[in-house]
């Protein structure tokens, strides 16, 4: 039995890791903590395997019951919450980004090592059907040689949060690329063998909603974190970039909003004898070289927040690092801070 505290009862929280916590066996989550005791309160209505609430998450630290942390706060949070646990002991699952820069990323990582504590991120795509086949199939040779990777992740005036901690750097450490771009470039990293970043050039945008009160949109997911009057947006709503790796070369471009209609978020994989084309979060499609014939396989989707969770917990059991472990995601946190640095200074980067 492993006793869990979760620190943030916001939308991950909500949509994602209460919901597989229900499905667990073997846990206990003996607080559930937020700044807003209403929100920890709903949390624990809605979810009744939540023992207690409280708003100070040095309560769930000092407790020598409580076993693991999960780290579920905004982005600026995560280093010291994170930071705090370890120190107290406790092993850490900390939500992407590992937090707003790869300076304090690499100290995350430092800490975990120093006080001999599993310390994982919730890039929880590496837990997903597709991208578990996709990694599968490269390693088997399927593509042949994989030499290019485009991804799209685009879609119409849906700036979340317009004003809030999505849209404020100092919190957030970015916009569109380190909200939906870690997502979709780590798991390229994944499937092409733990790539490794070698020349980079990026260009980032915030052109849409430059006058918050006048920007029209489509929808807003966290509209409650939003603060149109009296908020700041200085974060990227479109970004653009190529990279180099050891493995192949990337293309991107993502947005919050753009005055497109489309909403396109898929990545193309593009190897010598194969291609594929994977829906994002969702099935893919395989295109063979040598038979013209395109394929979508079959097959079963389970709760990817589950099975990054569990394994997790495993890891703890085992102390064998696994795909989430911080030590596989410095390289993406590292490319998020190079991109950024590139459409910074306006050019292109040696990593």
């Amino acid at each position: 039995m492993k006793t869990l505290a979760v620190i943030g009862c916001g939308r991950i929280a909500r949509l994602a890791h209460f919901p597989a916590f229900s499905k667990m066996e073997g846990i206990r989550v003996k607080y559930a903590c937020d700044l807003i005791l209403e929100k920890a309160e709903k949390m624990k209505e809605d979810f009744p395997i939540i023992e207690q609430t409280i708003t100070d998450y040095h309560v769930a630290l000092n407790d020598p019951e409580v076993d693991a942390v999960f780290v579920l706060t905004p982005n600026f949070a995560h280093y010291t919450v994170t930071m705090d646990a370890l120190r107290a002991g406790k092993h850490v699952m900390c939500e992407k980004p590992i937090t707003v820069n790869y300076a304090l990323s690499e100290e995350m990582a430092a800490e975990a090592e120093k006080q001999g504590k599993i310390l994982n991120i919730g890039v929880c795509n590496r837990y997903h059907k597709s991208v578990e086949m996709l990694e599968e199939w490269n390693r088997e040779g399927k593509f042949g040689n994989i030499y290019h990777v485009y991804c799209s992740f685009r879609s119409n005036r849906s700036i979340p949060g317009l004003g809030g901690a999505f849209t404020t750097k100092a919190q957030s450490g970015g916009g569109v690329l380190i909200d939906w771009g870690v997502h979709f470039l780590d798991l390229i990293l994944y499937i092409l063998g733990s790539a490794k970043i070698k020349n980079l050039t990026c260009d980032a945008y915030s052109e849409m909603a430059k006058d918050m009160k006048a920007y029209k949109y489509t929808g807003m997911w966290a509209e409650d974190t939003a603060d149109i009057e009296n908020g700041t947006n200085d974060v990227d709503d479109f970004i653009t970039g190529y990279i180099r790796t050891d493995k192949a070369s990337i293309s991107f471009n993502g947005a919050w909003a753009q005055n497109v209609p489309d909403r396109e978020m898929f990545i193309d994989f593009l190897g010598d004898k194969g291609g594929a084309r994977l829906d994002y979060g969702n099935h893919f499609s395989f295109f063979n070289g040598e038979t013209l014939e395109t394929t979508s396989p079959e097959y079963d989707i389970p709760d990817m927040y589950q099975r990054e969770d569990e394994a997790f917990l495993e890891s703890i059991d085992t102390g064998v690092y696994n795909r989430n472990h911080i030590s596989n995601i410095l390289e993406t946190m590292k490319l998020l801070d190079s991109l950024y640095r590139s459409a910074e200074l306006g050019k292109e980067l040696e990593v």
